[in-house]
């Protein structure tokens, strides 16, 4: 039977369609290294290197052996004991194995480039570019992805990298001789790469040429702005030679092609040739990147039932999609506030989203957002590469690689990308596809001049209503009969409103809210209201607008005017009851009838059930109301207080026996929210996931560095857990700047101490090795023992994460002493249970257990359930290695139960998986699916980056792709 092997991307064997089991993590990096130097011998000495570097252990040449045998009876079951294996021989003091282009990808790779040098070579660019693509199309992610990092970085690997670099080099110079055709081919990887290696300027000097070639100009001088920029931050250095002259060929358009390059039709994108090793590998078992199984997102907002009017722009809007045939389609939507941009884009884009097969990304840029906080290009970046799928620890570093790996996600796709409420052309920039086939869809309040410009952009100016568009829009909401009763009272009201939308429903609101209301005492105090205003000396649009909100206003009840006012104050999304209580200081018992009162006229509006939002520009409008009587500092103080102490409450309830700093007390009148137990606990966290960011980012901004850097400690352990590593490396940095401006030492301790493990999750070592270091230092200053231990459990956390268990052993034995210094049991109980940990990654199974069972003891002794439930589950993997399934399991739903009791959602997430692999290595292939579907279930609900490889499991197991939505478990 034919075997096949793969290491361009994750390192892989079939035989025949049955893709084979390599064994460990170190058996399967040999393999790697095995592949990568295929049909030469590699000495035990270099094996030695490779997988332990300069601190091997005294047994790693027999571990080495073992490793090798158990690799010969997979590649070959029927091997005899002391048979002489045909595939993985013993060579020269070293191992070979042997394989050739039809069996390995790598030597296919180099095949197919040498073949391609052949053909440059006799000036067929055509037929080069064709073969270099059909090259990189073998590649599935880095080489070896997958084994440990610290193997991977290894310079026989990085060798490997470099080749696939200087292909990617190669083709996109053959393509500027063959043709337009083949550059547009060459960008999706050539865009990929120079994300990849933001640096490299011989890629992004390429990256500017095809780009340029292509017809993207644009594009290409920002590649150029965006790496001088970069270059001059972090290296202090200019662009050398090679990037000056691509730009100076970008500017003068002396670029090699022009026209089409006679010779055959390029071939579809992705396509392989259909020959090589790549055509044997079974295509549903493949995995891979995000890329292999695009996510179809459908972010659309809901359009308004009662739309009507705009037809002239809908026809308009229609022609220009219509008009831009397969190229990316541009439309800004601007006019002034309330107008209706927001209301006409989106009726549109549902309008027009069947076209656009691979779904629509939507986000709100803020760009107008009355407390400043509007949404900066790479969050809005981060957003999107989250809803395509890309899990955090895949996001590379800094807004520029990150969005050329976005606009690499959507070549070749058909997309609807809608940025609403954009401040500037600069915000926006970023998020705008570069591959043909998308439609983008910007609202703004400014004129973006520079999209225009820069972008071919089609402008489009939102202007008032028509007057037959605002009768019908009253017609709609007061009813046919109520408007026809009163035409001259109608006719004022539209006027008094300057056939202003949101005036419009505004006024409409009021008046279907108060039927018995003649609509001409509405049109009466619509036009006195107009004299009382003309201090705002704007234009008469804006003007009407406030007459038509400050009617409104004015027949507020005191209350109901005041928290309306106070509300501008707010920085987030959308708010609950509990912290309108809080900004305004009353009761929740007395707030409720408030905020139903500010609904009735629509000055808000109820988003989801307890929760509550406001236009921005009645935000803007209540910004201006706002004076001295209210305390705003008093509110904003109690508002901060109110997401500290909620935090703080529900982190408590989550994780009790955990070592936080405890806030200082609350405020008069502020609402701390009632948490009753730990799914209340979670599920408040998760839904004021943005709003407590908001307020950490807000609070340090506001003078409020107290509050910042306690909230970004509250939500720290949810962060972590909930894999949003990129969000805790904001929020953290935000709180060690406020902690310094105070000069806290407690809080630069914890933040510092959070930016390491974070850090660290996302594979940045060296970073994550100063921050711990100075943490540990801080908290030493501050004679803090809980605080140093922690920093050695993360430290020794990211020990094991490289494989580095001698290392993590001794950070463990310092956190146990400094836990008995301050005599925490709990601590030393989690210490317990870690080093039972490193045993089990180490293989001393027997250790493990004994270390595991001892932390079992002591978390039942001071009654800490979280640690409990973690003891369990090692105790469970423990016996799992050591073939004692049926303890295994008897293990895991123990810990099953405990982490769904105090409702840690991921750690429930975990066991299910392990409970998985404990069924599946023991042949029972159906408890082994379920369990895996329920925790990919959860990690799919919870946005977390390990549902990938669970996503993978299951593929393998059933033999078909599992999108996430099948993936989804049902509520228990």
């Amino acid at each position: 039977m034919c075997i096949y092997f793969s290491v361009l991307g994750p390192v892989r064997a079939w035989r025949g369609d049955h893709e084979v089991e390599l064994g460990s993590p170190k058996q399967r990096a040999l393999f790697a290294l095995l592949l990568v130097r295929a049909g030469e011998p590699v000495t035990t000495h270099e094996i030695v290197d490779v997988l332990w570097g300069q601190d091997p252990p005294a047994s790693a040449v027999n571990v080495v052996q073992r490793h090798i045998g158990a690799l010969r009876r997979v590649l070959e079951p029927g091997l005899p004991v002391r048979g002489v294996s045909q595939r993985l021989a013993l060579h020269a003091g070293g191992y070979r194995l042997d394989a050739d282009a039809g069996t390995l990808d790598l030597l296919r790779f180099r095949e197919l480039r040498q073949e391609a040098e052949q053909l440059s070579g006799r000036g067929d660019a055509v037929g080069a570019t064709e073969l270099l693509l059909r090259a990189l199309a073998l590649w599935r992610g880095p080489v070896g992805s997958g084994i440990t990092p610290s193997i991977r970085a290894h310079p026989v690997f990085g060798a490997v990298d470099n080749e696939y670099l200087a292909t990617v080099r190669e083709a996109a110079e053959q393509s500027l001789a063959a043709g337009p055709a083949w550059g547009a081919r060459i960008l999706v990887v050539l865009r990929r790469a120079a994300a990849q290696h933001p640096l490299d300027e011989t890629l992004q000097a390429a990256l500017m040429l095809v780009l340029a070639a292509a017809g993207h100009q644009a594009e290409a001088l920002d590649v150029y702005r965006s790496v001088h920029r970069r270059l001059a931050e972090e290296l202090g250095v200019d662009p050398g030679a090679e990037m000056r002259a691509a730009h100076q060929r970008v500017l003068e358009q002396a670029l090699p092609g022009g026209t089409a390059f006679p010779g055959s039709p390029p071939l579809e994108a992705g396509s392989d040739g259909a020959d090589g090793v790549a055509a044997h590998v079974p295509a549903d078992s493949r995995g891979g990147s995000v890329a292999d199984a695009p996510v179809r997102p459908a972010q659309l907002p809901p359009g308004l039932p009662v739309f009507t009017g705009r037809q002239a722009e809908l026809e308009g809007l229609d022609a220009l999609s219509a008009d831009s045939g397969d190229r990316t389609a541009v439309v800004v939507i601007g006019g002034m506030a309330g107008v209706g941009k927001t209301t006409l884009a989106v009726h549109w884009a549902h309008r027009v989203a069947h076209r656009f097969t691979d779904g629509q990304l939507y986000v709100d840029l803020r760009g107008f957002h009355p407390s400043g906080s509007s949404m900066s290009a790479a969050e809005a970046v981060r957003f999107f590469l989250e809803a395509l799928g890309v899990p955090a620890q895949h996001l590379p570093a800094g807004v520029d690689a990150q969005a050329a790996l976005y606009r690499s996600l959507l070549a070749g796709r058909r997309m609807l990308v809608f940025l609403d409420n954009a401040h500037s052309t600069e915000q926006v920039r970023p998020l705008l596809p570069a591959a043909p086939g998308c439609l983008v869809i910007i609202t703004s309040r400014n004129r973006l001049y520079g999209l225009v410009s820069g972008e071919g952009a089609h402008a489009v100016t939102l202007g008032v209503m028509r007057e037959e568009d605002s009768l019908d829009l009253l017609r709609r909401r007061l009813g046919d009969d109520r408007v026809a009763q009163e035409p001259a009272a109608v006719a004022d009201i539209v006027a008094a409103c300057g056939h202003l939308p949101l005036a419009l429903a505004v006024v409409s609101a009021r008046s279907a809210m108060n039927p018995a209301f003649p609509l001409a005492s509405v049109a009466v105090e619509l036009n006195e209201s107009r004299g009382s205003l003309d201090a705002f000396d704007v234009e008469p649009p804006v003007a009407d607008a406030r007459s038509a909100f400050s009617w409104s206003y004015r027949l507020l009840s005191a209350e109901a005017a005041r928290t309306f006012r106070l509300l501008a104050l707010y920085p987030g999304p959308d708010c609950s009851v509990e912290a309108v209580a809080s900004l305004t200081g009353l009761p929740p018992s007395q707030i409720r009838p408030v905020l139903a009162e500010l609904v009735r006229t629509h000055l808000l509006f109820e988003s989801t059930p307890g929760r509550y939002r406001a236009h921005e520009l009645l935000r803007a409008y209540a910004a201006e109301l706002v004076h001295a009587s209210d305390d705003t500092d008093g509110a904003r103080r109690r508002l901060f207080d109110h997401y500290l102490h909620g935090a703080h409450a529900a982190e408590s309830v989550l994780a009790p026996v955990r070592d936080r700093p405890q806030p200082p007390p609350p405020a008069a009148g502020v609402a701390v929210p009632p948490l009753a137990d730990q799914s209340h606990a979670a599920r408040w966290l998760d839904t004021n996931r943005s709003v407590l960011l908001a307020a950490i980012e807000h609070s340090a901004g506001q003078g409020y560095d107290g509050h910042s850097w306690r909230l970004a400690v509250a939500v720290e352990r949810y962060l972590d857990r909930g894999g949003r590593w990129q969000e805790q490396i904001a929020v953290q940095s935000t709180a060690a700047a406020a902690a310094r401006r105070l000069n806290d030492l407690t809080g630069q301790a914890y933040a510092y101490r959070a930016l390491g493990f974070a850090h660290g999750r996302l594979g940045r070592w060296a970073t994550a090795a100063r921050h711990l270091s100075y943490a540990l230092e801080l908290f030493g200053t501050l004679d803090a023992p809980v605080g140093q231990a922690r920093v050695h459990r993360y430290a020794a956390f990211l020990a094991n994460s490289r494989e580095r268990y001698e290392e993590a052993l001794d950070r463990y034995g310092r956190a146990r002493d400094l836990y008995a210094r301050a005599g925490c049991l709990a601590g030393a109980a989690s210490v317990a249970n870690e080093i039972g940990w490193t045993y089990i990654l180490k293989g001393e199974h027997h250790r493990a257990v004994e270390e595991c069972g001892r932390a079992l003891a002591l978390h039942q002794g001071v009654g800490d359930r979280n640690g409990e439930a973690a003891a369990w589950d090692s105790l469970g993997y423990a016996h799992h290695h050591m073939g004692n399934h049926d303890e295994a399991l008897i293990c895991y739903e123990q810990a099953l139960n405990l982490y769904r009791a105090v409702r840690d959602r991921y750690l429930e997430a975990d066991t299910l998986i392990h409970i998985g692999d404990t069924h599946h290595a023991a042949s029972r292939e159906a408890a082994a699916t379920s369990a895996w579907r329920q925790g990919l279930g959860i990690l799919d609900t919870i946005g977390h980056p390990d549902a990938e490889s669970v996503r993978r499991k299951l593929a393998e197991l059933l033999g078909v792709e599992v999108p996430p939505a099948a993936a989804a478990c049902p509520a228990r």
